[in-house]
């Protein structure tokens, strides 16, 4: 009785073997003694004991007169029959890690690392949906948002942005009190320092503030969300650690608010440098607006238009200070807007102070090696 050594059907090269020396009238010394190997290892081909190796399939194919790739692919097929499957987990993890960038939100306390069918439920809350079907770029998805328009990693951001600001107490939103929190601000604008103070007072207005550290490639700046129609968030990066970027990019994103930009779908704000930060640029209304805003707030437009004309193309240190003193503002401030209009990013950059540590004293901060103290 002959021992069957096949595996789902696939048999083992070593059984192939054995039909081809009975039909030939060899014994197994005899291919041993053709191969010039000891008999011992072809038995433990025959037997099923060893596989073929690519070397002894090629010594096979001259054996039997036939092509080595016989051998090889009797040898591949029996081993792929005889693998074990593999975890079940693997094609749902390399579908998410295709759409987003998970191991990093894993790493940065978004998720935790757990089975996949966890993991599937702290995507589907993550997400606000109830089924993976529904989580926006994800293969087969039930229908299209308006979110498949968003780069998956900008999307990720901006929900992680509004799980925490869904956690934050603030009271009712008021524009009125937002409006006197800008004017407000602008005392804020000499001393570095000063910038700790406007997450609490954008809380007061009942405006959610937020830090989060952007992902990699998202270059994201910041987003103007609502989580209602009351409720108003604002999300930053400081993607650009630097005093102008701050106060354009807040400036900003507050004037989306005033605005009710993004009540309907978020604006997510990315690249808000050269023309997509310019009041002038070929872009969207309402980004052209925020521009304007931000621009005359971190230099009245009156007076920088003025600067500029009487100084160009040649801008001396000493002017430069001495106007950012007479407006009022800190020379990194004065220093970022000659540099967006000239695009001359070296330009004096040692004014350009950083300011997160002063922002993240005061803020919600996810990011940097601290995630937001928020629920999975």
């Amino acid at each position: 009785m002959s021992i069957d050594f096949s595996f789902g059907g696939v048999p083992h090269p070593g059984e192939v073997i054995r039909e081809e020396l009975e039909a030939r009238g060899w014994l197994q010394r005899d291919l041993a003694y053709i191969l010039g190997v000891p008999e011992q290892g072809v038995n433990m081909i025959l037997s099923g004991k060893r596989g073929i190796s690519p070397e002894m399939a090629k010594a096979l194919g001259k054996a039997f007169d036939v092509n080595p790739e016989f051998f090889a692919n009797l040898q591949k097929s029996y081993e792929m029959t005889a693998a074990k499957e593999p975890d079940p987990g693997v094609a749902r993890r390399a579908m998410w890690q295709a759409a987003y960038p998970i191991r990093e939100m894993i790493k940065r306390g978004w998720f935790e690392a757990t089975d996949p069918d966890l993991m599937e439920a702290q995507l589907m809350r993550f997400f606000g949906v109830n089924r993976i079907e529904n989580v926006p770029h994800l293969p087969h998805r039930a229908k299209k948002t308006s979110y498949d328009n968003v780069p998956a990693t900008q999307l990720a951001w901006l929900f992680r942005v509004r799980q925490i600001a869904k956690e934050m107490a603030v009271p009712r939103y008021s524009e009125k009190s937002l409006r006197e929190a800008v004017e407000h601000f602008r005392s804020f604008t000499v001393d570095p320092e000063e910038i700790r103070h406007v997450p609490r007072i954008l809380a007061e207005c009942g405006v959610r503030f937020t830090l989060v550290e952007t992902l990699p490639g998202a270059k994201i700046d910041g987003v103007t969300s609502w989580l209602d129609l009351r409720s108003p968030v604002i999300g930053m990066t400081t993607r650009y650690d630097h005093i102008d970027n701050f106060w354009f990019v807040l400036r900003h994103e507050i004037e989306h608010v005033l605005q009710k930009h993004g009540q309907k779908v978020e604006i997510i704000d990315s690249e808000l440098e050269g023309a997509n930060a310019s009041p002038d640029a070929n872009i969207p209304e309402e980004e052209r607006v925020a521009n304007a805003a931000a621009q005359d707030f971190c230099v009245p437009t009156v007076d920088m238009e003025s600067f500029y004309i009487r100084k160009a193309p040649y801008f001396y240190e000493r002017d430069v200070v001495g106007f950012a003193r007479r407006v009022q503002r800190h020379p990194g401030i004065v220093v970022g807007q000659i540099q967006r209009r000239t695009e001359q990013w070296n330009f004096l950059r040692r004014y350009q102070v950083k300011i997160r540590e002063y922002i993240a004293s005061g803020a919600v901060v996810d990011g940097w090696g601290q995630p937001a103290p928020v629920s999975l």
